[in-house]
């Protein structure tokens, strides 16, 4: 009963963005008819949940827009009962090899021998009361296995979709075991509507054709692979794709692979689209494109924001498709109703988050490049970053981290140079201050996924583009280019005094001041630091505002500790963590750090966002744009990084931004719920309670004064280790032990890539 009533919370939740678009839209879309494409959920929501699934089709619903299709891959039981399970093998889709482990058989289907389970070995009644389904797609959550029931056709339709999409890929192989899809599909529409009909066998579509009333039903050609025989004519789909006549003949529109329409090259880049879209509208045929999946990427062209590869589909000077299959009907309606059509956005509503870069668009070129920061400023970001580094003769940078293995391949050009440096990271690395700027000139820029040696990549042919910024080149930008302010980081600033004899504060003092930055409030100035005693040193300059970064994850932030802060800071950047607490890609609940800082007037910044699926929760549906809705609308945060400011700005921007049920929006984009989802799961199910991160404690936040600059001897050395200490210390542990075998490995590497 419990979930059930969260489960009916999750749709009022999700219903309040079900809305038409407004009626005085005159919007023309290069679609057959004009109209707005349409979102064909496949199976419904099975991007989340197992396919055609109770939970699958009723979120598909209330997600979507008003007029979304819900789709069914009809199967057939042994006694002629339709249900809807992705393919005619079903061992990858239900429980059913566990219920009924000796049952697994071989059969020819169009050609092919597959062995495994199939429907028409059981009756209805087995396989209804008895097993239960499983997500067919093992990179997303099993933890719904096992707990709902197969659905029928009935089942599907029952649950009132606007539209309903029946798919009828093996008619051949269940008329060859006396089982006729078109018989059933006779039967059933005495009772329901089916709104389309699409099969891959030409066969059925003709026979189908005098069995149904084609003023409700549209029959649809399902294109499958090019090299694929069709088993009726023994034709490659390729070679019937040449007579698209002969297909209007017998269909009303044709289902084709997103391939087909625009391919990706071999190296995961767009190609010029094909003409198949043009061709067929000109014959009056409907074209609908399959294959749409959040989680599984696409052209490193939409660096990784979906959205942007359904826009692609559906709005630009060529031609629109008529329609979208989609495991994720939210991204989809939210693409077409509130981005499509809307290239130039519109202004964020006054009082919107700030919009900051993470080393410039970190996600398309190399962090903090001329490139990147041009880049973030293309794409709208409000605040552009640079974390100041030193070389060895002063001249400060922007540059994500002192160790510039990462970023740069400083690694194969100067091994010799290694070091490990406990101040300030535990693993070897190759520091700016090791360098003179010259040197480091000679080094290239790289874009390195953060997922480690994940298939996760970030645009690779984009790989070494770019110069790095002197800091006063930074700043001569910024102020070129208008942007609404500059976040300048600095850290590691009592090592390099002490140590190297560098003074990061009166470095980045003077070029801010020589750029007039100090004397004026056009441009914001955000000073961020994670060291108190580097924020204490810009308190008399009124313009600037202060930024304690605080890296740890912590769960609470309790009154003294937000005092202690109030002393050095007016604004926080902390990590998602301490925010939004995740279990097993699951959101459990919000943390109450953001009202305790907001309680003290300090302002928030989260650190940071990122497009990729892999680093989204599953209640974001693998849509960044649905976690910016989070934080934006639902915990109110008054900024974030993020390494993708195109996708932060298009939503920003977009008409879709106000939830208030009174405003006439095309389609409100919900935040997330936090917890929400993970009710649905049964408590027994559901992964371990996270111990809770541990409160900011007063004495963490205040670090020592900053030290005298040392005068550094010929040799370079300016004494010993300094001891870390204070906030800025806490994630330096003293484990640096790395071999020497183990850094020319990873030189290797470097020189492979």
């Amino acid at each position: 009963m419990i979930r059930c009533m969260l489960f009916i919370s999750l749709l009022l939740h999700s219903t309040l963005a079900q809305k038409q678009p407004p009626e005085s839209s005159t919007t023309k879309w290069l679609t057959l008819s004009g109209e707005q494409p349409l979102v064909i959920a496949r199976g419904g929501f099975s991007g989340l949940f197992p396919e055609s699934s109770s939970f699958a089709n009723q979120i598909a619903i209330s997600t979507g827009l008003a007029d979304v299709v819900v789709s069914c891959n009809l199967q057939l039981t042994k006694d002629g009962i339709g249900v809807c399970l992705p393919d005619v093998r079903i061992d990858n889709s239900t429980t059913i090899s566990s219920i009924y482990p000796k049952g697994q058989k071989s059969y020819n289907v169009n050609g092919q021998d597959l062995r495994g389970w199939f429907t028409l070995d059981y009756t209805s009644d087995q396989l209804l009361n008895n097993v239960t389904l499983t997500q067919n797609i093992y990179s997303r959550s099993s933890l719904f296995d096992g707990q709902l029931p197969i659905s029928t056709v009935e089942d599907v339709t029952g649950v009132k979709p606007p539209k309903f999409w029946l798919n009828v890929q093996y008619d051949s192989f269940y008329n060859q075991h006396k089982l006729s899809p078109a018989a059933y599909i006779e039967a059933t529409t005495k009772h329901i509507i089916i709104n389309y009909l699409s099969s891959p066998e030409i066969g059925f579509l003709k026979t189908i054709s005098g069995k149904v009333n084609k003023l409700k039903t549209k029959l649809v050609f399902q294109f499958l692979s090019p090299d694929q025989v069709e088993p009726t004519t023994n034709q490659k789909y390729s070679s019937i794709l040449q007579n698209l006549a002969t297909v209007k003949s017998f269909a009303s529109g044709i289902l084709v692979p997103k391939e087909y329409i625009w391919p990706v090259n071999s190296n995961g880049y767009l190609g010029a689209p094909t003409s198949l879209v043009a061709d067929a509208h000109k014959q009056g045929l409907e074209v609908y494109a399959s294959g749409f999946a959040n989680d599984i990427p696409a052209s490193y062209n939409y660096s990784y924001d979906p959205t942007a590869e359904y826009v692609q589909f559906v709005d630009n000077s060529q031609f629109s498709v008529d329609g979208v299959f989609t495991d994720f009907p939210p991204t989809a309606s939210e693409a077409i109703a509130c981005f499509a059509h809307n290239k130039n956005g519109s202004k964020p509503r006054k009082g919107s988050a700030l919009i900051i870069s993470n080393n410039g668009a970190s996600g398309i070129y190399p962090g903090c490049t001329d490139l990147a920061y041009q880049q973030a400023v293309e794409d709208g970001a409000d605040i552009i970053d640079c974390s100041v580094q030193l070389s060895k003769d002063g001249v400060p940078f922007c540059l994500a981290s002192a160790d510039l293995t990462g970023d740069t391949t400083a690694l194969v050009q100067f091994m010799d140079r290694k070091a490990v440096i406990p101040e300030i990271q535990q693993e070897i690395g190759v520091f700016s201050f090791a360098l003179t700027w010259s040197e480091i000139q000679t080094v290239k820029p790289q874009i390195v996924s953060p997922f480690g040696n994940s298939s996760i990549l970030r645009n690779p042919a984009n790989k070494n583009k770019g110069k790095f910024l002197t800091l006063l080149e930074f700043l001569d930008f910024a102020k070129a280019k208008a942007v609404s302010g500059v976040l300048i980081n600095i850290e590691n600033a009592a090592y390099l005094a002490s140590k190297q004899g560098l003074d990061i504060i009166s470095t980045v003092t003077s070029a801010l001041a020589n750029a007039t930055f100090d004397k004026q409030s056009t441009q914001q100035v955000l000073i961020q630091s994670d060291d108190t005693s580097v924020l204490s040193k810009f308190k008399d300059i009124p313009t600037y505002k202060r930024v304690l970064r605080i890296k740890e994850k912590i769960g609470d932030a309790p009154k003294p500790s937000v005092d202690e802060i109030k002393k050095y800071a007016d604004a926080v950047t902390i990590p998602r963590s301490s925010i939004v607490i995740v279990s097993d890609f699951f959101t459990v609940e919000l943390t109450n750090v953001v009202k305790e800082l907001h309680a003290a007037n300090l302002s928030i910044y989260v650190d940071h966002l990122r497009n990729e699926y892999v680093t989204l929760a599953f209640d974001y549906f693998s849509d960044p744009i649905v976690e910016i809705a989070t934080y934006v609308q639902a915990i109110e945060v008054d900024g974030f990084l993020t390494d993708y400011p195109g996708t932060a700005s298009k939503y920003m921007r977009c008409p879709c931004t106000d939830t208030d049920p009174k405003a006439n929006v095309p389609y409100p984009i919900l935040p997330a719920e936090a917890g929400s989802l993970l009710s649905l799961i049964p408590p027994e199910i559901q992964p371990p309670a996270q111990a809770p991160a541990a409160p900011l404690e007063a004495k963490d936040i205040v670090d020592p004064p900053l030290p005298p600059v040392a005068k550094v001897n010929e040799s370079g050395v300016a004494g010993g280790p300094a001891e870390p200490t204070g906030s800025s210390a806490l994630a330096n542990a003293a484990n640096v032990g790395l071999s020497l075998v183990a850094v020319m490995v990873l030189s290797l590497l470097y020189l492979g890539r």
